[in-house]
């Protein structure tokens, strides 16, 4: 429902109120007018409104917009004003990612429009970085100094290097060669301004990163160390730019929606907004494959049907035997790729953590086999059944248990994505093993005991 404030700027919109319009939108968030857009109907609407605004705050509010809404703006702005409008008024990292899913010409053309020439070749530098490394998730501007300097003149470079930038972290000190050699800390410039050489006061040796470093380091680096930028290196260990904690923070929301999704059984990136065909390749191998496990299952039941026609009450636990695995697995699992995906498990902690979730799945495997032991005794009163399905539980616990710890432990070392093992694949496997061990125990208390 559109709110009262949303109302009044399309009412003006609509009466030709230019001037005015302009004004309540100078006072809105870019955020704020983000939200605006995606209120209104896709096409000329969109680029009006677009128009309206200065240059820095409409590239300021296409960056609050999703993938999908700011391709489908750029495809209908020219080259021309996606360089001087958009890319001019933006960060190198943030316009390099802005067109990066272009066709290379296009992005040729768009970059020989941009006026700054330093400034587009920072952006083609970015463009040759795999978006899910740290050099491509790096921004070029950042304050640069020589440790040779003296005070005096870093604090001349260093008023004209921030005129350009938004914020201020750190300031990095490099050689001769441009090679990342420390940092200086600004209580030093305070404390020290008429220092010789920078290199006297700088903090040596600063957390870095290198370019090719996988997304998921670059935000193990930020979470370890809590720092707010982080510059990046080559191979040379020139420095070639910096990482800031707000790129950080939209990479780890996109790692973990990621995740979220392939735990959910989703086989891509998707969203409510995307087309009926997209959203149904991203669901159905999953469910093809849960088809296919649900098969197995029906076959791997009709083989004990004389178990049913002698014990007809023992189908009633198949629910509770298959959910039942299914969750524990699923528990097992979410944890261990929770804790593989924040770098918490070394190597020699592994048999510990086995040891432990042995532990844990024998109490729980306990106590649930008890409470169901003691219900079939006092509601069905079927002592072979509460005997089965008590035993059948505990040990399902126990494999789901073990499986869901595994599983992920194995894809990890085999370079493969844990958080795969989490989700519908657990609960296929545990619900196939869960009616095997069933079945089996079943039948051979029946043959014993009869």
């Amino acid at each position: 429902m559109e709110n009262t404030e949303t109302l009044d700027l399309k009412k003006l919109y609509e009466e030709g109120k230019v001037d005015e319009l302009k004004a309540e939108l100078a006072k809105l968030h870019p955020t704020e007018l983000a939200e605006l857009i995606e209120g209104l109907s896709p096409g000329e609407e969109v680029l009006k409104f677009l128009e309206l605004l200065p240059d820095e705050q409409a590239a300021a509010v296409l960056l609050e917009l999703d993938e999908d809404e700011q391709a489908r703006i750029l495809s209908k702005i020219s080259s021309e004003d996606i360089a001087v409008r958009l890319l001019s008024n933006m960060d190198t990292d943030d316009a390099a990612d802005l067109i990066r899913d272009l066709e290379p010409e296009q992005q040729d053309t768009i970059l020989s429009l941009v006026d700054d020439v330093e400034q587009a070749g920072d952006i083609i530098d970015l463009l040759h970085y795999d978006e899910d490394t740290a050099g491509g998730v790096m921004r070029k501007e950042m304050v640069v100094i020589n440790e040779n300097w003296s005070m005096p003149r870093c604090v001349d470079e260093m008023r004209q290097q921030a005129e350009h930038l938004d914020e201020l972290y750190y300031i990095y000190v490099v050689d001769d060669d441009g090679r990342l050699v420390g940092i200086l800390p600004l209580k030093k410039v305070i404390t020290n301004p008429s220092v010789n050489m920078i290199k006297n006061v700088m903090q040596r040796d600063p957390i870095s990163l290198h370019v090719n470093d996988k997304i998921e380091e670059v935000i193990d680096a930020f979470e370890k160390y809590d720092l707010v930028a982080i510059p990046v290196i080559d191979s040379t260990k020139r420095l070639v730019g910096v990482i800031t904690v707000d790129d950080v923070v939209d990479e780890m929301r996109e790692q973990h929606e990621k995740d979220y999704q392939m735990a959910s059984g989703l086989s891509q990136d998707v969203e409510s907004s995307d087309s009926i065909f997209h959203q149904t390749g991203a669901r159905l191998p999953w469910l093809i494959i849960g088809m296919i496990g649900g098969i197995f299952n029906s076959q791997l039941l009709g083989q004990y049907d004389s178990v049913f026609s002698l014990m007809p009450a023992a189908s009633l636990f198949i629910p509770l035997i298959g959910g039942t695995g299914g969750n524990v697995g699923t528990q097992s699992s979410a944890i261990i790729v929770q804790d593989l995906a924040s770098n918490s498990i070394k190597p020699g902690d592994i048999p510990k953590l086995v040891l432990k979730e042995l532990l844990v799945s024998l109490i729980n495997a306990s106590l649930i086999s008890l409470i169901v032991f003691l219900y079939i005794y006092f509601f069905m009163h079927e002592p072979l059944l509460m005997t089965s399905v008590a035993l059948s539980l505990f040990c399902v616990v126990m494999f789901a248990s073990i499986f869901g710890t595994m599983v992920p432990l194995i894809m990890e070392k085999l370079k493969m994505d844990p958080a795969r093992a989490t989700g519908p694949f657990i609960a296929i496997m545990n619900d196939l093993f869960g009616m095997f061990i069933y079945m089996l125990i079943t039948q051979s208390l029946f043959t014993f005991f009869q």
